[in-house]
């Protein structure tokens, strides 16, 4: 680092502590790169009786009275658990958007859903709406831990559905929104069109079967060789030890009851990134979606070489620098 950019560093620092002491619980600062150790930290929300895990990982844990950072929440999707936000593949370089975001200079949260991973079991579907009601759990232990009340949310696939939905319901917490392999009404996408051949068992069962072949699936499906088959291994091996099933819910909401998030009532910043050979995000849906957004604060952005898995793609380094400058955006002077 040099003079010019550590005295930067401590200017900027310097002002987050007096706008953190003047105001009692200021806006976060601007992510500004950071080094040193990853700290983490695993927390609990509860919705009702239902226990749900979250994690979180910044650079260093955090201190009283040092300036707040920007909280990005990881929204996952329905097939996985928040495992793929946080995955380590020896010998294939980075792959933990936590850690890559850390660096970046924000605080890094996210959770498993209802009836995924390490939070609560129930006889439920774990849909969309369930989804937000999960969302609003753990915003009141992002809240408590951090004095914030805006987050910026990146979500994948469904994961991008949870988001959008819990925008329309809670507008006054979100700064900026990132949706990845979003569907809008679903139309022109083979991946759902095919899904829905198996609406009926979806309707009447709230788990299906994930085993490790269906994981592979999610890389291979639209475009093989877009992701590194050790990594899709690595994933599996993280997530059946969860076991082989998981909800239907979201499957359910994007064959049969699409559109579940409306463009008109999304009122914050959003970014629609979409690999290049995506079975589920057509462009001609998303572009209706665009369109559709009050904000004039928004991009769409189609990722080369990529198909609906874009955390986990070869190309994953193209995903995290777009979305890195739209979470980064100075405020406009005119509006």
């Amino acid at each position: 680092m040099t003079q010019s950019d550590q005295s930067r560093r401590t200017v900027i620092k310097g002002i987050g502590v007096a706008a953190t002491a003047a105001l009692g619980g200021a806006p976060a600062q601007a992510a500004v790169p950071a080094e040193g150790e990853i700290w983490s930290s695993e927390y609990w929300a509860k919705k009702g009786d239902i226990p749900l895990w979250m994690f979180r990982k910044r650079i260093g844990a955090p201190k009283p009275g040092e300036p707040a950072r920007p909280v990005v929440f990881f929204v996952h999707g329905s097939s996985v658990t928040s495992r793929v936000f946080d995955l380590t593949v020896p010998g294939k370089g980075k792959y933990s958007l936590l850690n890559e975001f850390a660096r970046f200079g924000f605080d890094c949260w996210t959770m498993d859903h209802e009836n995924y991973g390490k939070s609560g079991r129930t006889s439920g579907n774990a849909d969309i709406a369930s989804g937000v009601e999960d969302l609003k759990a753990a915003v009141e232990v992002v809240a408590r831990e951090t004095g914030q009340t805006k987050y910026h949310f990146v979500g994948e696939s469904s994961g991008a559905l949870r988001a959008g939905a819990y925008a329309m319901a809670a507008p006054e917490r979100i700064d900026r929104l990132v949706f990845a392999a979003f569907t809008y009404k679903g139309e022109g996408s083979p991946t759902l069109a095919k899904r829905a051949e198996q609406l009926a068992y979806y309707r009447s069962h709230n788990m299906r079967k994930r085993d490790r072949d269906m994981i592979r699936s999610i890389a291979t499906r639209d475009k093989p060789g877009t992701s590194d088959p050790a990594v899709i291994e690595a994933l599996a091996d993280v997530e059946l030890q969860f076991g082989d099933q998981i909800p239907t819910g979201t499957y359910l909401d994007m064959t049969a009851n699409l559109p579940v998030v409306h463009p008109e009532k999304v009122l914050a910043p959003v970014l629609l990134v979409r690999g290049e050979h995506d079975g589920i995000a057509a462009v001609p849906d998303l572009e209706e979606f665009f369109n559709k957004l009050p904000n004039g604060d928004r991009q769409f952005i189609i990722l080369p070489g990529t198909a609906h898995s874009v955390a986990l793609a070869t190309n994953r380094e193209l995903f995290w620098h777009v979305t890195r400058a739209f979470l980064t955006m100075p405020a406009p002077t005119v509006t």
